[in-house]
């Protein structure tokens, strides 16, 4: 919804002028409606991945098998990474709500280091993965490997991204109704790639060590 005014003067001899401005009408929760419907269509892409690693999870090409590659107390700690950093992001959140600037600022960047960790580990299990000869062109379970861990790895690399630029916007307008409710979308954006690597987790690494 907008509003337009304009003002003219007009007389005989004189010139008229007009004045145009608009005032945006901003939907109430139209940003959280937009958000929650973006999640939903991520939730379908995720939801297409691992429906393709079940069909090629077993499809090993006579290549490794999960059970050779996975080092699960490594994918372990990588998965506490994440969860903690899900916690920290918490007590960012708690604490914006009781208007403590600093304390937000510091809770978020614990967060964006513990992502950071976790986008390194994951990166180095890569790299190894490809130089014992595991790329994704090996077999159908690597490359259905690869494409959903890889998708994860770079929601949570933009989640980073998104992490600093609103850090940088708190700090140069503090805790507008604007910033908290771009908070509020990170938040859910990050708690749901949490479950997602549950799940990522659960069903590739806990069950792809099994016989």
């Amino acid at each position: 919804m907008s509003e337009i005014a304009t003002s003219s003067v007009g007389a005989a001899g004189s010139d008229s002028s007009a004045r145009f401005y608009v005032r945006e009408h901003h939907p109430e929760n139209g940003t959280m409606l937009g958000f929650w419907l973006y999640l939903m269509s991520d939730c379908l892409v995720f939801a297409c991945l691992f429906a393709t690693y079940a069909v090629l999870g077993r499809n090993y090409a006579g290549g490794p098998t999960g059970a050779d590659l996975f080092e699960l107390p490594l994918v372990a700690l990588n998965t506490a990474l994440l969860l903690v950093s899900s916690i920290t992001y918490g007590f960012a959140m708690l604490e914006s709500q009781r208007q403590r600037l600093r304390s937000t600022l510091m809770w978020l960047a614990v967060t964006g280091l513990l992502g950071a960790c976790f986008i390194g580990f994951e990166l180095s299990e890569f790299v190894h993965l490809i130089h014992e000869g595991a790329g994704p062109q090996r077999s159908g379970f690597l490359t259905s490997f690869f494409a959903l861990v890889a998708t994860h790895g770079l929601h949570v690399s933009f989640g980073i991204v998104w992490l600093i630029t609103l850090m940088s916007q708190l700090g140069r307008h503090g805790l507008t109704p604007e910033n908290r409710r771009r908070l509020m979308c990170l938040s859910m954006f990050w708690h749901f790639l949490d479950v997602v690597w549950i799940g990522v987790f659960t069903f590739v690494y806990l069950m792809g060590v099994l016989p």
